[in-house]
C-alpha cells in the first residue's frame, strides 16, 4: 500500500526528467505542477512511518520536481532599454470569444499586436463591427471553419505576411511588424494539434517540431498562441532551445494558467484543474518586461499579455 503512494509520483518525476514521454504520459505531464505538490505527502508519510527505502524514493521524486518545476515561479521583469511591444494572444474557441470585450481589452491595454487562434469568418466580421480595425488597422488573417484559422492584427505596419499550415492542418498566420521607429519583429500566431487523443500525438510532436527557429534570422521573432503544451513537455522545451524564451517563465509567472475550468462558448466549465498551454515565446534578443493572463468572455482560454522590449538601438 505504501508503495502505491510513492511509485506513481516517482514515475512521473522520472518521465519529466528524462523527457521519455509516450502515450498517456503526454497528457498527464500537463498536470505536473499538481503532481509535484502532491508528491510531498508520500514523502512525509514515509518519513513518519520510517519506511526508509520508500522515503528515499519519495525524496528523489520531490527533488526532481524541485529542480524541474519550482524555478518557473522565480524570475524578474527586465528593464526596458529600447522601445516596447505589447503582445496579446487569444484562442477564440471556434470564433466564439466576445468581440466587444476583446476590442475593449485591446483599447484599454494599448495592445500593439494581437495573435488570434480558432479564428473564423464569423469572428472576423464581428471583430470588424466591434471596431478592431480602428484599434489595430493592419492585419494578416486566415479565417477558417472551426479551430483551424488564425490572424495577426497590429497597430503598426505589417509586411511580408503569409500563412503556414502545420502537419496537423492548423493554419498559422504570420507577418513582420514594422514600428514607427523602424524596429522590426516577425510575429506568428501559433496553434498546434492538441494531444487530447493518443492518435493525435504524432501530429502534436510534428507541429511543435515544425515551428521556425530564430537563429540565422536578422529580424527577431515572436511565437504567440495556443501551443497545447506546457513547460513540462519535452517537445516544447526543445522548441525553446531554438532561440526562444518563454515570457511567463522568464518573469516568474510560469504557473499562470490559461486553459481549463474557464467559462467557454456555451457557458460550460471543464472539470479539470487549470493548466498553462498558451504562451508567448520571445526571441532571446528581446527583453521581457511582464506577463499577465486575463478573462475574455465566451472562450475557455484566458488571454495572455506579454510586454516585450526591443534592444536599445
Amino acid at each position: 500500500m505504501c508503495a502505491l503512494l510513492v511509485v506513481p509520483a516517482a514515475v512521473v518525476a522520472l518521465v519529466r526528467l528524462t523527457g521519455f514521454e509516450r502515450g498517456p504520459f503526454v497528457q498527464l505531464l500537463a498536470f505536473t505542477p499538481y503532481i509535484a505538490a502532491w508528491s510531498l505527502i508520500p514523502l512525509l508519510l514515509m518519513l513518519i512511518l520510517r519506511r526508509r527505502k520508500l522515503a528515499a524514493l519519495a525524496f528523489l521524486a520531490v527533488a526532481i520536481f524541485a529542480f524541474t518545476v519550482v524555478p518557473r515561479a522565480f524570475g524578474s521583469a527586465e528593464r526596458a532599454d529600447g522601445s516596447s511591444l505589447r503582445v496579446l494572444t487569444v484562442n477564440m474557441q471556434f470564433g466564439a470569444a466576445d468581440p466587444a470585450a476583446l476590442v475593449e481589452f485591446v483599447r484599454a491595454h494599448a495592445i500593439d499586436v494581437l495573435a488570434l487562434q480558432e479564428y473564423t469568418a464569423e469572428a472576423e466580421s464581428a471583430l470588424r463591427t466591434a471596431g478592431l480595425d480602428q484599434e489595430l488597422p493592419f492585419h494578416q488573417t486566415n479565417p477558417l471553419a472551426k479551430a483551424s484559422g488564425s490572424a495577426v492584427y497590429s497597430r503598426h505596419t505589417l509586411v511580408d505576411g503569409g500563412v503556414r499550415t502545420n502537419p496537423g492542418q492548423f493554419a498559422q498566420s504570420y507577418a513582420t511588424v514594422v514600428t514607427a521607429a523602424g524596429r522590426r519583429v516577425i510575429v506568428e500566431s501559433v496553434h498546434t494539434t492538441p494531444p487530447a487523443h493518443l492518435d493525435n500525438l504524432a501530429y502534436w510532436r510534428r507541429d511543435l517540431n515544425s515551428q521556425p527557429r530564430t537563429s540565422g534570422t536578422e529580424v527577431p521573432r515572436i511565437l504567440a498562441g495556443d501551443f497545447n503544451s506546457t513547460l513540462d513537455h519535452g517537445p516544447f522545451r526543445d522548441l525553446l532551445t531554438r532561440g526562444y524564451r518563454d515570457a511567463a517563465d522568464t518573469v516568474g509567472s510560469g504557473f499562470t494558467a490559461t486553459w481549463g475550468p474557464y467559462e467557454g462558448r456555451h457557458g460550460d466549465r471543464k472539470p479539470i484543474p487549470p493548466i498553462t498551454i498558451d504562451h508567448v515565446l520571445a526571441d532571446s534578443r528581446l527583453g521581457i518586461a511582464g506577463v499577465s493572463a486575463h478573462t475574455i468572455p465566451r472562450t475557455d482560454h484566458r488571454a495572455l499579455l506579454a510586454v516585450l522590449n526591443f534592444p536599445a538601438a
